[in-house]
């Protein structure tokens, strides 16, 4: 390639990575739009019962503390925004009664933190939670105490925390579409796994294989990012008066999500085994229609979390295939390393009927004699 064309390529690599940094930076606008409102209305609301009602001249920590609950944390539950207002609130009330009792200065502002730092992380297990409360701890510890005494500021975090509360209820952030879009990364990123698997099987392909196992592998940060938006969907929901008819929907989608994390692993254990399995350079055309198959019943139960009937339809692909886990049907008198492949697919399918609403025991008797 010449020095021309390798300039010409960096420079439309660079274009590219602007277009794609300017988009990450929309997208991130646009998903902090509800959090941006809920700390606003937030933070005016507390400021206006601590100065206005209260009569606090300075209610710094009462806005402060608001802000610092709510956040933009992924984890918008109820719980977690009462465990931020009462680790904050006692990290203040601590700077507090050290001021009255022994004073401001060096030592005194280590102790302090040192146990609103230790306070902070028995309460959460966020650590920037932790040094929120220090923050505020040390606003307290060091800010010249307002008018009318010190332990003001100790009801403006309360003001704050409770004020965080309602609104968490009332003007919820509606993880909902959080959880969704996690939800369709975890369902892409399974059902191009499964396209590579039954690739390397169709053309005994080895890096299709690798590339299968790699993508499943990944699978994993998208479960753990779905599982935490949709507890925090699911906790909201319940409190919610404007979210709790989407409960069903979130339950469902919970369901779903326990079945995928399984299948996942599941998948991780045969890939691998097919990775071996494919070295030989002999095609599988039946073992590759198998996985097209159970692909085809996870795409209809992704789609089943926009429209839940659709699980009924998931339901009937996955029970269509139980009569085929039997090796001397699929694969008559195929060698044990390729029967075993199907073996494996007998606990993968049950833990898929389950997702789709069939209790586990009417699953298992869809499958056909060992």
């Amino acid at each position: 390639m010449s020095a021309a064309r390798r300039d010409a390529s960096a420079r439309l690599e660079r274009k590219l990575n602007r277009r794609l940094d300017a988009r990450a930076a929309l997208d991130r606008v646009r998903e902090s739009l509800p959090a941006t409102v809920q700390i606003v209305v937030a933070a005016t609301i507390a400021y206006f019962i601590s100065h206005d009602l209260l009569g606090h001249s300075s209610p710094a920590i009462a806005v402060t503390v608001t802000i610092s609950i709510l956040g933009f944390s992924r984890d918008a539950r109820p719980r977690r925004v009462l465990d931020s207002a009462v680790g904050i609130t006692l990290g203040i009330v601590l700077s507090e009664i050290a001021l009255i009792v022994i004073g401001v200065g060096w030592w005194q502002l280590a102790v302090v933190l040192g146990i609103t730092l230790l306070v902070s992380r028995l309460v959460s297990p966020s650590a920037p939670f932790a040094i929120a409360a220090a923050v505020q701890s040390m606003l307290v510890l060091l800010m010249p105490p307002p008018e009318g005494g010190v332990f003001l500021r100790s009801i403006d975090a309360v003001v704050a925390g409770a004020v965080a509360l309602t609104v968490t209820a009332l003007i919820p952030r509606d993880p909902r579409r959080i959880a969704d879009r996690d939800a369709r990364r975890m369902v892409s990123a399974l059902l191009e796994s499964l396209d590579s698997v039954a690739a390397a099987l169709r053309e005994a392909h080895e890096p299709a294989a690798s590339l299968a196992l790699e993508r499943l592998r990944r699978t994993q940060k998208h479960l753990d990012a779905w599982n935490e938006s949709l507890d925090s969907a699911l906790a909201i929901a319940r409190i919610s008066p404007f979210l709790r008819r989407h409960l069903g929907a979130l339950r469902h989608q919970a369901q779903v999500l326990g079945g995928l994390d399984l299948a996942a692993r599941h998948l991780r254990v045969i890939t691998r085994r097919i990775s071996f399995l494919v070295r030989d350079g002999q095609q599988r055309p039946v073992l590759a229609e198998l996985f097209e198959s159970i692909r085809a019943g996870i795409d209809t139960l992704g789609q089943s979390l926009r429209k839940p009937e659709l699980a009924t339809d998931a339901r009937a692909q996955f029970a269509a295939i139980m009569p085929l886990l039997d090796p001397a049907v699929t694969l008559p008198g195929a060698a044990f390393n390729t029967s075993i492949v199907v073996h494996l697919l007998r606990p993968l399918l049950v833990d898929l009927l389950v997702a789709t609403g069939m209790p586990a025991a009417e699953a298992r008797a869809l499958l056909p004699p060992a």
